[in-house]
């Protein structure tokens, strides 16, 4: 089955979590305007960059985007 990327959930998953973007990008020593690219759906991101920021904020890679599945 393959699957379509959809919207981008990072500021969902960082209210879940209650951490600001100010506090993930300090944490990750990433630019502010890079999460704020990916909130945007601007970029995409990267896997390592999924995987750090997922593990930063607790959650799973996949809850870090909507998933459509394709026929």
């Amino acid at each position: 089955m393959k699957f379509e990327l959809g919207r981008c959930l990072l500021q969902e998953r960082l209210a879940d979590h209650g951490m600001t973007l100010e506090q993930l990008a300090q944490a990750l020593q990433y630019k502010r305007e890079l999460l704020t690219d990916y909130m945007e759906n601007k970029r995409v991101m990267p896997l390592k960059n999924a995987v750090a920021i997922a593990r930063t904020i607790g959650c799973m890679v996949d809850d870090l985007y909507e998933w459509t599945a394709l026929e």
